[in-house]
């Protein structure tokens, strides 16, 4: 039998303490990762129940019409651009996603069965479990709230609009003549700042739910934790012989439509009576940020410039955390 002298004893000490405390750091990873799938939380738009009253749309611009842009008079390109995006003549337009409206209702007819089925569909950003639009912006300004809204941080986003390009239904919007890059190199970069629904994240934090959910007359939106909405859609789809959208979708998302008609057949009618600049519902979406070598590519290639791009903007809130402080030291 080996000799067990102090010095054994003592690196065997060590060496089970030591493993003892990776179990302890994953069983408390296990714990805390099961406490943020408890927070998250989720929509269902029961679409057989919307009668395209508005509501939502109108309560939405309510709630956020003070984060709309107020962009500069005299907006200028950027190299090697030739235009612009300016949405700023039509703030009062409703019938699709702009930087002045982060909601809207799609209103469709749709063939199914030999009938016609006129639906009314609330879009808006789908708040994705797995958002790739936060895994690759090259300025990391948006986030992911721990009940699962997605974010833009208005007041550091360039308007590079990567969001946009690889959200698959190309829910951001943007608006030139405005935001952080009119401080630094207003015709050399930036395109302005993009703009989208952020869930209501400051009334859900505050235990309330989304504006839209809490306006609807018709009961069209429920609100609540994410593991149950998947549940009450299950039921209603049921109860409907319907459909879900949002479960699986891009890898999920934290909004549930439960539909009486396949959404193949909506998805075709958004793109034959709607077009460009309406999103559609094409089942089964795959998340760019996982589906191909294409955009996991550009994931590395991204990442160089949003160390550098975090940098930049780390540095101007110092600056300006600096400036503030020493204007009150003066007052």
């Amino acid at each position: 039998m080996e000799k067990l002298n102090r010095r054994k004893f003592l690196q065997r000490s060590a060496a089970s303490l030591a493993a003892g405390a990776v179990v302890l750091s994953g069983a408390e990873k296990a714990a805390r990762a099961l406490a943020a799938k408890e927070k998250e939380v989720a929509v269902v738009i029961d679409i057989s129940r919307c009668i395209g009253c508005e509501a939502c749309v109108h309560a939405c611009r309510g709630k956020n019409s003070a984060a709309y842009p107020q962009p500069v008079e005299n907006i200028l390109p950027y190299w090697p651009q030739k235009g612009y995006e300016d949405w700023s003549d039509q703030r009062e337009r409703t019938d699709r996603l702009t930087p002045y409206n982060w909601l809207y209702i799609q209103r469709l007819q749709v063939e199914q069965g030999g009938k016609a089925e006129v639906l009314n569909i609330p879009r808006r950003c789908m708040h994705c479990a797995n958002p790739p639009c936060a895994k690759l912006c090259p300025f990391g300004v948006i986030e992911q709230t721990e009940e699962g809204a997605v974010a833009i941080n208005t007041d550091f986003c360039f308007g590079g609009a990567k969001c946009r390009d690889v959200c698959p239904w190309s829910i951001p919007q943007r608006q030139a003549g405005t935001g952080i890059y009119l401080k630094f190199a207003p015709t050399l970069a930036g395109g302005g700042v993009m703009y989208k629904c952020d869930l209501c994240r400051d009334r859900i934090a505050a235990g309330k739910a989304p504006a839209c959910v809490a306006s609807c007359p018709q009961k069209t939106m429920s609100f609540g934790p994410r593991i149950e909405m998947l549940q009450l859609a299950q039921r209603r789809a049921a109860e409907l012989k319907g459909y879900i959208y949002g479960a699986v979708e891009n890898e999920g998302t934290a909004t549930f439509y439960v539909s009486p008609v396949p959404f193949e057949a909506i998805d075709a009618a958004i793109r034959r009576d709607l077009g460009e600049g309406h999103p559609g519902m094409k089942p089964e979406l795959e998340n760019p940020v996982t589906a191909s070598t294409r955009n996991l590519l550009l994931s590395f290639l991204v990442a160089p410039v949003s160390g550098v791009a975090a940098a930049v903007v780390a540095t101007y809130q110092k600056m300006k955390g600096e400036e503030n402080h020493a204007g009150g030291n003066k007052n």
